[in-house]
Order: C-alpha cells, then structure tokens, then sequence
C-alpha cells in the first residue's frame, strides 16, 4: 500500500490515479480512515464515518476500474462533506441539536452529483450551529481546531471541511458560503476555496435550521474547497447547473477564461478601508502578492468600483440577517427579517449596487480584496457572534465586522475564489485573497487565482501534523 502521502495530492491527480490503476478506491479509502486515527483527534474535523459503507462501495469501483468502467471524473475518490449538507442514509445534523438524529432519505442535489461523478462519501465534517459562525463549534461534535494552530480558528462555517482538506482527510469537500463561510476557512487553513457565482448551484438539501433544504436561501451559494485552483475547476465542472425539473427550460454554459497569463488582465486591488484597516502582518502578505501580480506583467491599479464600503457591508447585514432569520427563535427573526417592504427596498438598493460593478467590470477583469482583515484567530466562544471583539493590532473590533470583505462581494453574487498567497511572518499562519471576478465569470477568478499563488510562490503547503 503506497503512503499516506498520497492523500495530499490534488483531487485531479487522484483521479488520474485510480483510473489508471496505480492506486486502488479501496487503498485510499484505507489510507484516508487510518489518518483519521492519526490526525483528526487533534483537528476534531471528521465528525461522523460511515466506513462499512464506503468500504463496499470503493471495492465496487475498484471492480469498475479493473473492467475499463470508469464512471466519471471523481471515479473511487474517498470524501467527506460538510454537516450541513444532506447525505443518503448518513446523520446529517447542521451542527444543530434539533438534528442530532437526523438521517436523511436522499442527497442534497449537489452531493448526488458528485457521486455520479463517481466519488465515495465516508463521513462528514464540522460545521457550528446552522452555518451561524466563522469559527466552527457547536453542542454535538465540539470544536474543531486550526491545522496551523490547533489554538487558533480553522474559519467558519466550512471549518471542518477546509480542515480535513488541508491534512489529507478527504480528496476535496464541497462548502456552503453565506457570509464567507467557503472563503474565511480557505484563508485560515491555507487551501483554495470557490464562492461561485449565486444559483449556479442547487442549494437543496441545505440544512440552515429545522425543516429547511427545500428552497434556496437568498446570497448563499455552494462551493468547492481543494488543495489546486485546478481542483476547483474540476468540481465546478461536476456540481453547477441547473435543477433537473429547470433543465427542462434552461441551461448553464458559464464562458471560458480569457487570459492565459497574469499579463492578460487588468485588476483593481482594493485593501484600505478606514473603517476594518488590515493587520500589520497580513497586510504585508497582501502587499508582496500585489507587487507579484505586477512583477508577472499584470496592469495594477488601486481601484474599485464606486460604492461605499460601509453602505454595502450594512445592505449586506441587513440582507443576511433575514436569509438566516428562519433558524432563529420566531420573536428575534421577526426583528431581525424586517418587513416585506423593507425588503424589496433593499432589493432595489441592491440592484443599483450590481450595475454600479458591473460598469466597473467593463474596465477591470479582476478585483483583489481580502478576505477577513486578520489571520485566523484564537479561540473565542464567549458571549455570542453580536457582543464578541477581536482584536486587530492592539484595537477591538467588532466580531461581526470580520464578514464585511466577504460580505460586499457576497452580496452581489459575485464569484471570488481564494488562493493561498503566502505566510504571516510571526504566527506562520496561511493569508488567502479574494479574486472576484463578474457574474458568472466563475473560470476567470480560479484562472487567476491559480496564476496569483503560482507567482506568490504560495498555493497549498502540508501543515505540521505531528
């Protein structure tokens, strides 16, 4: 059996792998379990197996294989997926006490075509309660620490995913992102993460609170976490489009990127905002991928488009506390939701922000913002996500704060994926930056997020797992 070293490969290679019979399913099924022994203790990452299942069905794609009966691209690949998603026949909880016990009927439609993709699933990662956070705890299953620094946050709310990720636990995961919850926990894990373009992909089976998974909650989107941008291009491949009972009518045809290199674009850098200033150390991480952005021949500009940043963050607050005021007690959403009227106000507020970047995407192929101001952070589960601080160079913030990059792209629907660009100089801990590229120009920002990391010299590096 090869080491154990080959589960932190990218999911591509893997493939590549088993279909040429060089590695067998049940070898890195194997492989991926025992590591699990050895490594998720520290991560609390992996929270619910399903091993004798899995086991059968990696030997019936081995026996595919040996027949020259490959059934897709994910042919064999052992993964887990997020607990907030639903999965046939395995517990499925939201991180929500509510749904201890639950086990679904069938797979949330994204997860359905990964396995006819021919992935395996064996287990689910963490998440915190209803995708609520960006750390990632709750009553069932606990806390689930950094690979970097087990003291620290892996992100939220796809921390466990972009955990077991980023130590070989799984090929890939699939994430959910409402307020970042794909692309804080790539910047705090160091892997590449994909928020994609808004209702490019089915949200069904989404577990946001009890009796949900049955409509699509508004700004909130399906997302691949990998270990390469070319990952991310392979999966999107597997899980966008459109409902089968919408296919009837319409399809997906997202354009081809048009740059080759980073030469071929123009790109707006967007880091100072007086209100959420970047760390010192972080700061410095961006600032070395910008000058490597334009060391690669890239036109730079520091440019965005002509929107407030504060007005957007809080068109986005108020837009994200009604998407996920379902899964609160019914008192605190009414407040929280607001009215009808409120609502479609805000929904033309939002419509004019859209044309404002979209005229500026007509200048400028790429934005590049960061993803939270800070690296991940140490623990912090006192008091709730409204009345925590963090600290950001000797200052406090407020916690909600942090979402505010994420937020203003969010928003707007925008696709932004995150490449690892490099490491704080003291704590060691990953930096990712958001490029966000126009609607449905999904393949443009993994292009260039995989040139970025390439020219960074970053992209994704083994944590220390001993």
């Amino acid at each position: 059996m090869p080491s154990d070293d080959v589960l932190t490969w990218t999911a591509g290679r893997l493939a590549d792998a088993v279909r040429n019979r060089e590695i067998a399913s049940r070898e890195l099924l194997s492989l991926a379990l025992d590591r699990i022994d050895r490594i998720n203790p520290k991560l609390n990452a992996v929270v619910t197996l399903a091993a004798e299942r899995a086991g059968a069905q990696a030997a019936a794609a081995d026996e595919a294989t040996a027949h020259g009966e490959a059934t897709g691209p994910l042919h064999g690949l052992p993964i887990t997926v997020k607990d907030a998603l639903e999965v046939a026949g395995l517990r499925s909880t939201g991180g929500a006490i509510e749904l201890t016990d639950h086990v679904p009927a069938a797979d949330a439609p994204a997860v359905a075509r990964l396995r006819a993709a021919g992935a395996i699933v064996f287990g689910k990662t963490n998440v915190p309660r209803w995708s609520g956070d960006l750390q990632t705890y709750n009553e069932i299953f606990g806390t689930t620490n950094n690979p970097w620094d087990p003291a620290r946050v892996p992100g939220g709310s796809s921390g466990g995913a972009a955990a077991a990720v980023a130590t070989g636990l799984t090929s890939f995961e699939l994430g959910t992102d409402i307020g970042g919850s794909v692309r804080i926990p790539a910047h705090c894990c160091g892997v590449f993460g994909l928020k994609t373009t808004y209702g490019i992909v089915p949200q069904r089976g989404y577990l946001d609170r009890v009796g949900g998974g049955v409509s699509d909650p508004d700004i909130n989107v399906l997302g691949p976490l990998a270990r390469s941008a070319d990952d991310l291009d392979l999966l999107l491949d597997v899980v966008a489009g459109p409902l089968d009972e919408d296919a009837v009518g319409w399809r997906l045809e997202l354009p081809a990127p048009k740059a080759k290199t980073l030469a071929d674009y123009r790109v707006g850098v967007w880091l100072d905002e007086p209100s959420l200033p970047l760390g010192a150390e972080q700061r410095a991480v961006a600032r070395r991928a910008v000058d490597a952005l334009a060391d690669a021949g890239a036109r730079v500009e520091e440019a965005h488009p002509g929107v407030a940043f504060e007005e957007q963050v809080r068109l986005f607050m108020e837009a994200v506390g009604a998407a996920v005021s379902p899964s609160m007690d019914p008192e605190l959403g009414e407040v929280v939701a607001g009215g009808h009227l409120v609502w479609l106000h805000a929904l033309d507020r939002r419509a004019a922000l859209r044309r404002a970047w979209a005229d500026w995407f007509d200048a400028y192929d790429l934005l590049l913002c960061p993803v939270i101001p800070i690296e991940a952070f140490p623990h912090n589960q006192e008091g709730d996500f409204i009345d925590r601080t963090v600290d950001i160079d000797g200052v406090d913030h407020p916690y909600p704060s942090l979402i505010s990059w994420t937020g203003v792209v969010g928003i707007m629907g925008l696709p932004s994926a995150v490449p690892p660009v490099g490491f704080t100089a003291t704590t060691g801990m990953p930096v990712g930056l958001q490029v966000v590229a126009p609607w449905y120009h999904d393949r443009e920002a993994i292009v260039a997020a995989g040139l970025l990391a390439d020219a960074c010299d970053g992209g994704y590096r083994v944590p220390p797992l001993d």
